[in-house]
Parts: C-alpha cells; structure tokens; sequence
C-alpha cells in the first residue's frame, strides 16, 4: 500500500490547495530502507507507516465547494480538465462506446453475428475461469470477513456509520439487483423447472422445482454479492480509509502504487465506464422489452416491435435526465423511496393474496435445496453436457457472472459511499447476507406463484414449449383482485427501475470521466444518460437479448482481471494496516501498563521504607559517580 506521504512528481500543490502533511516516519530498524514502488521495505521486512490515512486536509469533504475538490483532487495527481473533466478517461470511453453504438446501428447483422461469436467463444472456452473467480470471491469475502482482518474500520477509528443498519440494508438491496429481480422474478425459476431444466437434471416436477430454486438463489444471491462486496470493499477502503477520491484506480494503489496515476490508472478507469455502461444497458434493455410486455398484456399496445422498444426507451431515458437536472436529493432519492415501497407492496400482496401456505412452504423447501446443492452448482459447468451443457450456460449461468462483473462497477462505488463506519466484518455481513436472504424471499413468492399457477392452477404459463419471461410476470398479477392496477404497479416499478438505473449508472460513470469528483458536472451526466440509453438501443436492434448478453459477457472479461487484482491489493492494504493497528495497539498497552505501575509504585512506596531507602542510595550512589561537564585538572607540579 502505498504511504501517505507519497504525490505524484509531476504534480505540485496548487497555491489555493491545501497543503499536504509531512511524511509519517517508517519504522527503521539497523538499514536503510530501499523503495520498491509505493512501498518502504526493510531488508527481509516491510517497514510499516505510522498511519494508513492521509493527511485530512487532502480529504475530499462534504462542504468543499467545486474549486475546493479539484484542487485536491490535483493533490491527488488527477489530471482535471476543461469542463471538470479527465481527458484522459472521458474521451477514450466516449469514443469507445460511440464506436461500438455505430457498428451496431449501421450494421446491425454484422453486430448481431459478431455478438454470437464473442459470446460463443467466451463460454466455451472461458466459462470455467468465470466460474472459478465466481467462487474465489465469496471465499476471499468471507475470509475478510471473519478473520482478524474484520475488524478494521473504513474509515477512521472513531468514525461512526453514516447510516443506520435499516437504512444501509434498504440502499444496499436496491442498488444490487434492480430490474433483474422484477423481470426475472417468476420467469426464470419456472423456465428451469418446465421447458429448460440444467442439463443433467433428473426427477420428478417437485424435484426439478427445488432444483430450479435453488439456481435461481445461486444465480441472485451470495455469488453475485460476493462480487459486489470484493469491489465495494476495495473502493470503501480507498476512500474512507485512505481518504482517496472516488475512483477505481485507487483500490489498486497498494499493488501498482504511483502508477495508478498514470496510464495504469486511466486504463483501469475506462475499463469500469465501459463495463458500467454495457451493464446499465442490459438491464435498460431488459427493463424495456418487460414495460412493453406489460403494455400489450393490458392492451395499451396492439403489438411491440423494434420501434415501440425504442421509442419506450427514449420516454425514459428523457425521464432519468430529468431526475439528473433535478439533482440527486429531488430526484434520485426520491425516485428510489418510491420504488422500494412499490416493490415491497407487490411482494406482500403477492404472498397474502396467493397461493400463502404453498409460497412458504416452497421457501422452506427450496433453502434446503439451495444449500444442499450450493457447492455442486458454484463449481458445474457443464463439462460432460458438451453443446448442450454450453448453450445452457450462455444463456443463464455465465452471462450472469458477466453481467454481475460488468455491473459491479456502478454497485461497488455506490454501497462504498454508503459505509463509511463500518467495520469489514459488518461489510462482507452486510453486503453479502442481507441481500440473499431479501432475494430468497423474492424468488420464492414470484418463483413460486409462477410454480403453482403451472403445476398445480391454470397451467398456462408455457406455451408452444416456451415461458414467455417478458410477461409471465403481468400474467400472474393479472389473476389478483384488482389484477389491472397490480399489473399497472408492476409497469410502473419496472419503469422507476429503469430510470433509477439510468440516473445512478450514469452518476457513477461521470464521477469515473471526472478524476472521482463526487459532483462531476451537469452536462456531462445528461450525456452519459443519453448514450446509456443509445447504448440500449443499438443492442436491441443488433439481436436483442442475445445481442445484450454478449456484451454483458465481453465487458466483463477484462474487468474480471481488474476485481481479482483488487482482491489481492485489499487483502495487501488490510494486512498492512492490520499491522500498524496491532503496532499501535501494542504501545497503547506498554504506556497503560507503565503508568499504572508508575502510579502504583508512587501511591506505595512509602509504605516500604527498605525499598524507599535502596532507592535513595542508588541515587546518591549515582550522583557521587556523576563527572562534571568540565573535569578538574591535575595539578602541575612546582
């Protein structure tokens, strides 16, 4: 990790910046130290900072106007330019993605083939490498989380959490999963258990159905936050520990040290916008083909094609950067208080007016599935399936790591901003238990009122040896008292999610293009909002779904390589500072210990005169040793 003191040479503090404090001093032990990037070693030991924070002055704070922060942010070594901008990652993401939007409208067929063989390739020769870091990450997030390690805090010492427990779980949920939860809610648990069970499955319709929730969990629960928590990890203690901006590039200091404000740091940055931005994309797309669906099931349309997809993602594009001109305290915070009441309303009138006894049972029943099954379905990856293993996973299992991975981005800076104060181990709980359980309980009421109305009500809900994903939602609403205006609900949740994900994501992908200025400008957030939205549609045109899952897969191959490296950098960073805890902790108790020995020893000592006496003749045993500062001289001879 590197030491506070370090800025970047070519760098200097502007006159109106606040200066930076002087270097903590190294523990030096019987050699000088040498320098291996940011870090001070010792000869055969590393020699640890006083302290892991920097200088509070360089702190980016809530109240700092905007000159303020980009002066600091230059402290930081961010290259800040016209418009509040970072050349040097705003562009080469703009161009980049405005690039790929052009294939894609111009030419769509050639997209549409090019997409197919990226994902085909990716699945086939790399689904074991997603699979694989899928599963590291849960066990380096729960190894920080119950190790000694735990327990340091994102932030200083003595800060305290920002927000309350309800109230951080409540942003937490809301941020992870978005329309992901409302499209695939009833779909994908009855896709797997009718017309598309796993290849290799074998069983009756009740077996095939607790297997089919118990993918469904593995698919919305711990995994996903695994990745969330390894990357909001490493940025929340960037950030609040460190006190860096809100960047990427920061959680990667303890590893590649000045070079994160280099060309190291940019690329990273520009990797996290396009992997935001294919993610957002995603579920922007997804979120719109389901609005549609809802449309025609309540004849508001008489058909959806291409052009109603694009026209519906226009109205909500325009919509979210309204909420962006709005500002987020009126726009945002309050889009996102409606749509997690509207959600909750839809989950408990879901579970009191259907199927009530049968919902709980079949949450009982698929927990049991789920962990019975949990190793088996992290490490599967079709090997003995071959092609028909391989289709399977592109469609579900591996293009939802990928989507996770290229989503993380966007979810890690978010619950990074919201915990400050928490220990680690409060983190990885958090992020990683909250959520899964709240997305257990989703799946298990959608997933299995979709489960009942087939196995056991109307059995319509597949058709021509196909579950229509995008309305088999509205289909069971529809069935409720007053199944018009649940369904309506449902259309409306879905929308907010949209314009929530397109407001949010497009924060996020400013503050990337502006050094980590936590208020990057207006304009350059509207125009993120637009290209996401572009972005959207050049997908839809170019194969829909398939088109939006290869690109959730391709953007997230290169950032995988960025979330394990960050792994490895935080386990760096917390162990050092692991270290400098227990150093300071160590001398915190020597200097209690010799106080309450010196306080003894005074308070006592007068009732023993030996030890009191033994005491005086030492000292003036001491004293009658003691050379004056100029010795006597000899005397000379006569």
């Amino acid at each position: 990790m590197s030491s506070p003191e370090h800025t970047s040479p070519e760098h200097t503090t502007p006159e109106h910046a606040p200066p930076v404090a002087p270097s903590p001093a190294a523990e030096v032990r019987h050699e000088p130290p040498t320098t291996t990037g940011a870090l001070v070693l010792e000869p055969g030991d590393l020699a640890l900072p006083d302290t892991v924070h920097l200088h509070e002055a360089v702190q980016i704070n809530d109240d700092d106007s905007d000159e303020r922060i980009t002066a600091k942010l230059r402290t930081h070594g961010v290259r800040i330019g016209k418009g509040m901008i970072s050349p040097r990652v705003f562009w080469p993401a703009l161009l980049i993605v405005l690039a790929l939007v052009a294939y894609a409208v111009i030419w769509p067929a050639g997209a549409e083939s090019t997409f197919s063989s990226v994902q085909g390739w990716i699945v086939e020769n790399l689904g074991w490498y997603y699979m694989l870091i899928v599963a590291a990450f849960i066990a380096i997030a729960a190894t920080l989380g119950f190790s000694r390690l735990g327990r340091i805090r994102l932030g200083r010492d003595d800060d305290e959490p920002e927000f309350g427990l309800l109230s951080w779980f409540s942003m937490l949920f809301a941020a992870g999963m978005g329309i992901g939860l409302v499209f695939y809610g009833v779909g994908e648990p009855l896709t797997y258990a009718t017309v598309d069970p796993k290849p290799g499955w074998e069983g009756n319709e009740a077996k095939l159905a607790g297997l089919a929730m118990a993918q469904t969990f593995v698919h919305w629960g711990i995994h996903p936050w695994a990745i969330y928590a390894i990357i909001g990890l490493s940025i929340a203690y960037a950030i609040h520990r460190r006190g860096r901006p809100v960047s990427i590039r920061w959680a990667l200091e303890p590893l590649f040290g000045e070079r994160v404000k280099g060309w190291t740091g940019d690329v990273i940055d520009v990797l996290a916008i396009l992997g935001t931005v294919f993610g957002v994309a995603t579920s922007l797309g997804l979120g719109v083909q389901q609005i549609s669906a809802g449309m025609l099931k309540m004849g508001i349309v008489d058909r959806v094609d291409n052009t109603t997809l694009v026209v519906l993602i226009i109205v909500v594009t325009l919509i979210a950067m309204m909420s962006v001109i709005s500002g987020i305290g009126a726009g945002m915070k309050w889009l996102s208080n409606i749509n997690l009441s509207l959600a909750g309303v839809l989950l408990i009138s879901l579970l009191l007016l259907g199927p009530t006894l049968f919902l709980f049972q079949n949450l009982t029943e698929s927990i049991g599935f789920y962990l019975a099954n949990f190793m088996q379905m992290t490490f599967d990856v079709g090997a003995f399936q071959r092609g028909e293993g391989t289709s399977w996973f592109a469609n579900w299992t591996i293009f939802y790591w990928g989507w996770w991975i290229s989503w993380s981005p966007f979810v890690g800076i978010f619950i990074a901003r919201i915990s400050r104060g928490r220990t680690v181990r409060e983190f990885v709980a958090g992020v990683m238990l909250v959520p899964t359980f709240v997305g257990i309980l989703w799946f298990s009421v959608l997933g299995g009122s979709g489960l009942f109305r087939q196995f056991f009500g109307a059995g319509d809900l597949v058709t021509d040896g196909k579950v229509d994903v995008d309305s088999v939602l509205f289909t069971i609403l529809g069935d409720l008292p007053l199944g018009t205006i649940f369904s309506a609900l449902g259309i409306v949740l879905v929308a907010i999610f949209f314009i929530t994900s397109s407001d949010s994501g497009s924060l996020v992908v400013d503050m990337l293009a502006s050094g980590g200025h936590p208020n990057p400008p207006t304009w350059s957030r509207v125009l993120w909002s637009v290209i996401e939205g572009l972005v959207a549609i050049a997908l839809l045109l170019a194969g829909g779904l398939k088109s939006l899952q290869a690109a959730a897969l391709a953007t997230a191959l290169p950032f995988s390589v960025i979330l394990l490296l960050m792994a490895f950098a935080t386990v760096k960073a917390l162990r050092i500072d692991d270290r400098v805890l227990e150093r300071a902790e160590r001398n915190e108790r020597i200097d209690r210990l010799t106080e309450h020995m010196t306080a003894q020893l005074a308070e006592n000592i007068g009732d023993h005169p030996a030890i009191e006496t033994f005491v005086d003749d030492r000292i003036d045993y001491r004293i009658g040793r003691t050379r004056g500062a100029f010795p006597p001289r000899k005397s000379q001879p006569k």
